[in-house]
């Protein structure tokens, strides 16, 4: 079982990851370490004990981007129609998918040499977006014929379309498109 943080460790830790993920989305993977660390209130000394090497921080950055979106699904459904909660996860999606292809050039190398990464991020992409469409079908709100593979292929083809052209708002009008397409009645 790993060793849990102290309550400081794990802010600075928590820190970087945010930071770091802003940094990758706008610059890519090659973004400044020394940048990361002083942005998040760290040494470099700290972001290499935490991360000794920039894959390190890629791939970690990549699994907390996709746990946090994941959590996400829930908290969103508790304070949502299920619907909604489904167009604001959409959303979020998006920018996962921005802040994953800044990490673009470092990615295909990591996902190869650590074994269960892909894995983890289909499966925990596929559990979040289901429990969504479970949610909005058992309202009445969704159709039936929604699969969870569908809608994260549209919502990566949406993600693609807009990133390419560099336009979030495309996004966002795709997005309510492909809503208004699942969605009863």
């Amino acid at each position: 079982m790993p060793r849990s943080l102290r309550a400081d460790a794990q802010a600075n830790h928590d820190r970087l990851l945010e930071v770091a993920a802003r940094a990758f989305a706008e610059h890519g993977a090659d973004a400044s370490l020394k940048a990361i660390a002083a942005e998040a209130g760290v040494g470099i000394g700290t972001l290499y004990r935490r991360f000794p090497a920039r894959e390190d921080l890629v791939e970690a950055t990549y699994r907390n981007e996709t746990d946090r979106l994941c959590a996400s699904a829930p908290e969103l459904l508790a304070d949502r129609a299920p619907l909604a909660a489904l167009r604001d996860w959409a959303e979020a999606f998006v920018d996962y998918m921005l802040t994953k292809q800044g990490m673009a050039d470092a990615l295909p190398a990591i996902l190869a040499a650590r074994e269960g990464l892909r894995a983890h991020s289909r499966d925990a992409l596929g559990q979040a977006v289901t429990a969504l469409l479970d949610a909005g079908t058992a309202a009445g709100q969704v159709r039936e014929d929604a699969a969870p593979n569908d809608v994260l292929m549209a919502l990566g083809g949406i993600t693609l379309i807009s990133g390419h052209e560099n336009q979030r708002d495309l996004a966002s009008r795709l997005i309510t498109l492909f809503i208004e397409g699942i969605a009863t009645g």
